[in-house]
């Protein structure tokens, strides 16, 4: 089936906002904010701060809230010294105190800082220029050999200095002419040079690399043979991307339109409702079958439920075409959530080795379009399906939520019983411990509401056995689980 592709740009002061529609369906979402952009890209003057030999990694410090983390195996030098394969210990490559180039491969994700890499790799439209290393790669989404040759030829043959740096060459240079080739290495090797010159004289610390802001790297990193249009709500923004598209992209300059409409572009498409429902926990299925899906701090899980769907011939059928069309789904919202790391899948079990088979070459198909590596095991033996996603930024929930203060992320919040009978067990304690004449309860309107109806006997019973009255006073402000007792 032919894919139509068309990109939405929405830009305000305070964030950017891209969607990517495929067949009109959002299939991914994209925001950067003024006050919090991401980092993946930037590359930096750090100083190492500390080093860690039971580790293998060091704390490098970037002028960011939180320390960086560079491990042995991203440091260049120790791939270069490396004898036989094996890497040298942390402690033989850096030391404390010592500046160096790295670059943002993570962004800081929850508790954890950014993640770094001193392998430097500067994107063009065609190429990735690794001055730091000699190889010469070709993506592998390019299949035929000869292709695969062709194209490393011709890069050799615009840039000798290509044996002694490296380059990986991208899937959309399969369209590539020789002397646009040209043209990006004569771009990437004029950045890597104002890079070391701004480095030289920079204090550890200082940004000395900033990556494009997002409405280019749409231009730069999401433009394929599939896409139609790309619209744009700000016309300042339209003509620098249009600008930025006749001198790097010129093939996509004429699919850039200005979006002028009174309503918004991202509400024409549909894209604010399928935002809401990538916060959402449940996704529901057009057979009746629901997905539920849980981010934790170890993994993502998704579980498979035929929901409402009864199917027409058999169970066996009726689940086949669930975890079917389940496959679909979760490929989707596994772009539209940005979700990544070890993402565990629950399909239905199915008795048939056939049916197991059909719907794993369906994941897999659908995840041929996803921009992001994933890597699919085979069904294990509890009727699991165990696949990771690399992750670089934040997930969708991430970026637009914050951990609920009453729950603190749990996702649930104690009984109103359970919080009375907590009460009850204070009480004991505050009367056992101090000459009260009165005891005064504080907490939520549905707590009280139980302590003074269904709980009155037992409440009656304890004010008995302690020969201390107890008085009840509503606290509009706390929540649930929040309560006081004072000694009066």
């Amino acid at each position: 089936m032919t894919i139509s592709k068309e990109i939405l740009v929405n830009i305000t002061p305070q964030e950017t906002r891209v969607a990517i529609l495929e067949n009109g369906m959002v299939h991914e979402i994209y925001i950067e904010r003024r006050r919090s952009k991401g980092l993946v890209g930037n590359i930096y003057k750090g100083r190492v701060a500390r080093v860690l030999p039971g580790m293998e990694a060091a704390f490098i410090e970037l002028g960011l809230e939180r320390a960086a983390f560079l491990h042995v195996s991203d440091v260049a030098q120790a791939r270069q010294n490396g004898n036989g394969g094996g890497m040298p210990h942390i402690s033989q490559v850096l030391r404390e105190g010592q500046e160096l180039l790295v670059q943002v491969i993570k962004d800081p994700l929850g508790t954890k800082g950014a993640r770094l890499t001193t392998n430097i790799t500067i994107p063009s439209r065609y190429l990735v220029f690794m001055p730091n290393s000699s190889n010469v790669g070709v993506s592998s989404r390019i299949g035929s050999d000869e292709e695969r040759e062709r194209l490393r030829n011709m890069l050799l043959s615009q840039d000798e200095r290509a044996k002694d740096t490296g380059y990986i060459i991208r899937t959309a240079a399969e369209i590539a002419t020789t002397e646009s080739i040209s043209s990006d290495i004569d771009y990437l090797n004029r950045v890597w040079e104002a890079v070391n010159n701004k480095a030289k004289d920079a204090s550890a610390g200082t940004v000395v690399h900033k990556d494009l802001p997002l409405y280019l790297r749409v231009l730069r990193d999401m433009v394929d043979e599939d896409l139609e249009k790309i619209r744009v709500d700000s016309r300042e923004t339209y003509s620098i991307m249009k600008e930025f598209a006749q001198t790097y992209v010129p093939e996509v300059a004429d699919v850039i339109e200005h979006y002028p409409g009174e309503r918004p572009i991202f509400d024409l498409h549909g894209v604010e409702d399928e935002i809401q429902k990538g916060l959402e926990r449940k996704v529901h299925l057009k057979s009746g079958g629901h997905l539920v899906l849980d981010q934790t701090e170890a993994m993502t899980t998704i579980d498979v439920n035929t929901g409402g769907f009864v199917g027409s011939r058999n169970l066996e059928e009726t689940i086949f075409k669930t975890n079917l069309e389940a496959a679909q789904a979760i490929a989707r919202q596994l772009r539209l959530r940005n979700l990544g790391g070890i993402v565990i899948l629950d399909f239905i079990d199915m008795a048939e080795d056939e049916h197991k088979r059909q719907v794993m070459r369906a994941l897999e198909k659908a995840l041929e379009k996803d921009h992001a590596r994933t890597q699919v095991c085979e069904v294990s033996t509890l009727g699991l399906v165990e696949m990771t996603r690399k992750r670089t930024r934040e997930s969708l929930e991430h970026v637009l939520c914050t951990v609920c203060p009453t729950c603190e992320g749990r996702g649930t919040v104690k009984s109103a019983e359970t919080i009375c009978y907590e009460i009850f067990r204070e009480i004991l304690r505050e009367a056992r411990q101090f000459d009260a004449r009165e005891l005064l309860v504080l907490a939520s309107q549905d707590v009280v509401d139980l302590l003074v109806d269904e709980e009155s006997g037992s409440l009656a019973e304890l004010e008995d056995f302690i020969a201390i009255p107890i008085k009840f006073q509503v606290e509009a402000m706390f929540t649930q689980e929040q309560y006081d007792v004072v000694i009066m």
